[in-house]
């Protein structure tokens, strides 16, 4: 699999979102990518919001190669190039996100900053860095989007972080980049009780194993572990899923990609292997037992 994959899913296109606005964060490749993809084949406009506006020479993908992909597929798109860590330029994005399309309908926090080392050996600029595209990024863009989504009908926001699981065998290893993840988590159980009221649903989603994008290609291990891995469109096809869930029955919930696909009536996942071949023998994500 590349970055570039054509656009692929394992489950029924219901044009739930139709004229429904996402936000994503981090969406020029991966996780993202497969997120806008998946969203605007069922009918949403498409904010693509990331650093990457400029091609990259190991990264394949930018705001506006993924926008010509949604236009591709009959979508709106909207590419905004943001840093995350800056709240200027991320209420600038929603603003114009709400001007172009009418308003926010979800926002989805996908940029992360992975570093797979301990207290020793994690510089502060990382671990600065880490804490602020991770857990305040989830702070931030949902304290400016509140507002947006307040005002919609199927109000979502999704954070892509695990299930809170403070086990010392994932956190000796490395606590900072635990700390910036669960961080997410818990913002997001929070938001979940904060938004109640007002309608808005506030999830997390983890994959249930290992996902064949950049990050682990070059930050956890290296291209050969994507033979042990899944493809992004597993995580497209959860999110939809939660997105087009009605009256807030999953909000609070920490899911996990497969678990729920599941319950939605997958079966044979397969497919969603990044090498079907070893669809049987596939490493499981961080900060789950197996």
């Amino acid at each position: 699999m590349s970055e570039t994959e054509a656009f692929a899913t394992l489950t029924r296109n219901t044009g739930a979102l139709k004229g429904k606005t996402v936000f994503i964060t981090g969406a020029s490749r991966g996780i993202g990518r497969a997120i806008a993809l998946k969203c605007a084949a069922n009918g949403a406009n498409i904010v693509i919001a990331a650093k990457s506006a400029e091609p990259h020479p190991k990264l394949p993908g930018t705001i506006f190669s993924v926008a010509e992909e949604v236009e591709a597929i009959g979508g709106q798109a909207l590419p905004l190039q943001v840093d995350v860590r800056e709240e200027d330029q991320v209420a600038d994005a929603m603003s114009q996100a709400a001007e172009k399309f009418g308003g926010i309908d979800a926002v989805i926090n996908n940029a992360g900053a992975i570093n797979l080392t301990n207290v020793e050996s994690t510089p502060p600029k990382r671990y600065d860095l880490m804490q602020s595209i991770n857990s305040r990024a989830v702070y931030l863009t949902a304290h400016l989007a509140i507002p947006y989504l307040k005002k919609s009908r199927h109000g979502h926001i999704i954070s892509l972080s695990p299930p809170l699981n403070l086990q010392p065998k994932w956190l000796g290893p490395c606590a900072p980049y635990a700390l910036s993840k669960f961080g997410m988590s818990i913002l997001s159980l929070g938001l979940a009780e904060e938004l109640r009221e007002a309608g808005v649903s506030v999830t997390t989603l983890w994959p249930r194993t290992l996902v064949a994008t950049a990050a682990i290609e070059f930050a956890v291990g290296s291209r050969e572990m994507f033979e042990q891995s899944r493809k992004p469109m597993i995580m497209a096809d959860a999110a939809f899923e939660i997105l087009q869930t009605p009256n807030n029955e999953l909000s609070g919930q920490q899911l996990i990609d497969e678990e729920l696909l599941r319950e939605r009536g997958v079966t044979d996942f397969t497919d969603y292997a990044h090498n079907p071949d070893n669809a049987d023998d596939l490493a499981v994500d961080l900060f789950l037992d197996p």
